[in-house]
C-alpha cells in the first residue's frame, strides 16, 4: 500500500470519528433540548440561556473540529513532503555510496596498475643499464677495430707504395733500355743552365719573346662546364692547357682556338695545373684529394698521386728536373713527389692552409702562399722553413715567379698584388686598381714573359694589366661576363689568356 493511500484512509477515518462524536454529542444533548423546549414557566428563562450557551459551545466545537481537520490535512501534507525529501536524500545517499564504491574499485585498479608500471619501469631501467654497459663494451671494441683498421690501412698503403716503387723501378729500367737503344743512333742531348732556367740545346734555347700590352680578344672559347680555374701554356709553345669543374683537362691551339686533345680520368674538379719542362707530362691538382699525371703523347694517366686527405689546390713541377713535383692541400701539408717512382718523398706540415706554391729557379726552394696571408720559403731537401713574411692582410691566392727567378708575385684577397725580392723578401712594388677584386681563394695572376707586365682578373669580369716599371694600369680588358679566375701569359710573349667562373677562356693580343 502506497503512502498516499494510507494518508487518505487516515483522513477519512478521522472525519468519520468526528462525525460519530458529533452524533454522540447531539444524542447526549437531545433530552436537554427537548426539556428546554417544553414550556416550563419557572425554569424557562434559565434553561433557555443554558441552551443558547450550549449551542454556542456546539458551534465552537464545530469550529475547533474544522481547524483540527485543516491542521490534520496540513500535517499530513507536510508529512508527505518530509517523506519525499527523505526518499530523495536516501536516493542521493545511495548514489553517493555507489559512486564511493566505484571510486574505491577504481582506486584499487589504479594501485594495481601503478604497481605493474613500477615493476615495468624497474625492468626497463635494469635493461637500460645493461644496454649502457653493452654500449660501452661495443665502443671500446669499435675503437680497437678502428685502430686496427688504421694500422692495416697504413700497412696496406706502405705495401702499395713498395709495390709501386718496384713497378716504377722496373718501368724506369725498361725505359732506360729503350732510351739506350734509341740513343745508339741519336746524339745525346746536352743541357745548360742560363739565368737559372733549364734549356734544351738540341731543340734550341728556350725563347722568351718581348711581351706587348694586349687589347683585343681574338678567341672566346667555351672550354669547360661549371668553370675553369686553371690555365697555363706549354713551354716554347702557343698551346694552352686548361682544367675545369667538369673534371677534364683540355689542350688548345691559341692561334685558331681549336681543341687539340682532352685528357680524362680525373675524378674531381681541377684546381691547378702544371706541365713538365719537356711538355711530356701534365699534372693536375684535384678536389678529390689527389693529383693526376698524364702522358701527353698517349693521353693516358701515368700516375695518380695519393696521400693528401683534403682537396689539393696547388701544384708545380721543378724547373731543373721534371722529376720533382710539389703540391699543397687543405690538410695543412705540402708534399714533394718523385714522378719516376710515383710516391711522396717529403711532407711539410704548415701552420696555415696553402693556396698557391711554386718552385724557385734552382729547384731547391718552394715558395708558398697561405690563408693567413704569409709568404713562406721551404727547403725541399730538409722540409724546414727558411723564411716567411706577412705579404697580405688576407689570404694569398696566387704566386708567380719571374723568368729570372729574382722576383715573386703574390696576389691576395685584400685585392693587392705585391712583388717581393726572392733573396730578402722585401717588397719591390705594390699593384692595385679601383674595381679590381680578387674573385676566389685560387684566383691566379701572372707575369709576362719579359717581366714587364702583370695581369690579374677581377670579380666583375675584367682583366687588369699593370706595368711593373711604372706601377700603374696600362690596360683593362673587358669581355668576360663572369668573375675571372685565372690568367696566363705565353712564354712567346703573346697571347695572354684568361678564364672565368662560367668556363669561358679568352685569348688576348
Amino acid at each position: 500500500m502506497s503512502q498516499d493511500k494510507v494518508a487518505v484512509d487516515a483522513i477519512k477515518h478521522a472525519l468519520k470519528a468526528l462525525r460519530k462524536r458529533h452524533l454522540l454529542d447531539e444524542g447526549a444533548h437531545a433530552p436537554a433540548i427537548v426539556a428546554l423546549s417544553k414550556p416550563i414557566i419557572s425554569q424557562g428563562s434559565e434553561w433557555k440561556d443554558k441552551a443558547e450557551n450550549l449551542e454556542v459551545e456546539l458551534q465552537q466545537c464545530y469550529k475547533a473540529q474544522a481547524r483540527l481537520s485543516e491542521q490534520l490535512v496540513v500535517e499530513v501534507a507536510e508529512c508527505r513532503a518530509s517523506k519525499a525529501l527523505v526518499q530523495e536524500k536516501e536516493a542521493v545517499i545511495n548514489d553517493l555510496q555507489h559512486d564511493l564504491t566505484k571510486a574505491r574499485d577504481e582506486c584499487l585498479q589504479l594501485k594495481v596498475i601503478v604497481e605493474e608500471k613500477t615493476k615495468a619501469l624497474e625492468l626497463v631501467m635494469s635493461e637500460n643499464q645493461e644496454l649502457k654497459a653493452q654500449l660501452q663494451q661495443m665502443t671500446v671494441k669499435v675503437k680497437n677495430v678502428e685502430a686496427e683498421n688504421k694500422m692495416l690501412i697504413d700497412r696496406w698503403m706502405l705495401q702499395k707504395m713498395q709495390e709501386a716503387e718496384h713497378l716504377n723501378e722496373a718501368n724506369a729500367f725498361y725505359q732506360d733500355i729503350r732510351d739506350q737503344l734509341k740513343a745508339s743512333g741519336i746524339a745525346q742531348l746536352a743541357r745548360q743552365q742560363v739565368d737559372g732556367v733549364v734549356r734544351r740545346s738540341e731543340e734550341g734555347a728556350q725563347y722568351f719573346g718581348e711581351s706587348t700590352v694586349p687589347t683585343t680578344c681574338n678567341h672566346k672559347i667555351r672550354a669547360h662546364e661549371g668553370g675553369c680555374a686553371a690555365i697555363l701554356f706549354e713551354y716554347n709553345s702557343g698551346n694552352l692547357i686548361s682544367g675545369g669543374h667538369d673534371r677534364t683537362v683540355k689542350m688548345w691551339d691559341t692561334n685558331t682556338g681549336s681543341l687539340i686533345r682532352t685528357l680524362h680520368g680525373c675524378v674531381g674538379s681541377v684546381l691547378d695545373l702544371t706541365v713538365t719542362h719537356d711538355n711530356r707530362s701534365v699534372i693536375a691538382a684535384s678536389s678529390s684529394n689527389n693529383l693526376c699525371v698524364w702522358d701527353v703523347n698517349s693521353g693516358r694517366i701515368r700516375h695518380t698521386l695519393t696521400g693528401h686527405i683534403d682537396k689539393v689546390c696547388a701544384v708545380d713541377v721543378s724547373k731543373i728536373s721534371g722529376r720533382h713535383v710539389a703540391s699543397a692541400a687543405y690538410d695543412r701539408t705540402i708534399k714533394v713527389w718523385d714522378l719516376q717512382k710515383g710516391y711522396c718523398t717529403e711532407t711539410i706540415i704548415c701552420h696555415s692552409n696553402c693556396n698557391a706554391l711554386c718552385f724557385s729557379t734552382d729547384g731547391q726552394t718552394i715558395c708558398s702562399g697561405h690563408v693567413d696571408g704569409n709568404l713562406r720559403l721551404w727547403d725541399i731537401q730538409t722540409g724546414k722553413l727558411l723564411s716567411e713574411v706577412a705579404a697580405h692582410s688576407l689570404a694569398i691566392t696566387s704566386i708567380s715567379l719571374s723568368r729570372n727567378g729574382s722576383i715573386v708575385l703574390t696576389s691576395g684577397r685584400d685585392n693587392m698584388h705585391n712583388l717581393f725580392d726572392m733573396q730578402s723578401l722585401e717588397v719591390c712594388g705594390t699593384l692595385r686598381a679601383n674595381g679590381n677584386r680578387v674573385a676566389s681563394n685560387w684566383s691566379r695572376s701572372c707575369i709576362s714573359a719579359d717581366d714587364s707586365y702583370v695581369a690579374a682578373g677581377s670579380a666583375d669580369g675584367s682583366v687588369h694589366i699593370w706595368s711593373i716599371l711604372k706601377a700603374e694600369i696600362v690596360s683593362t680588358l673587358k669581355e668576360h661576363t663572369a668573375p675571372v679566375l685565372s690568367c696566363s701569359w705565353s712564354g712567346l710573349g703573346k697571347p695572354l689568356v684568361s678564364s672565368d667562373k662560367s668556363g669561358i677562356v679568352c685569348t688576348w693580343t
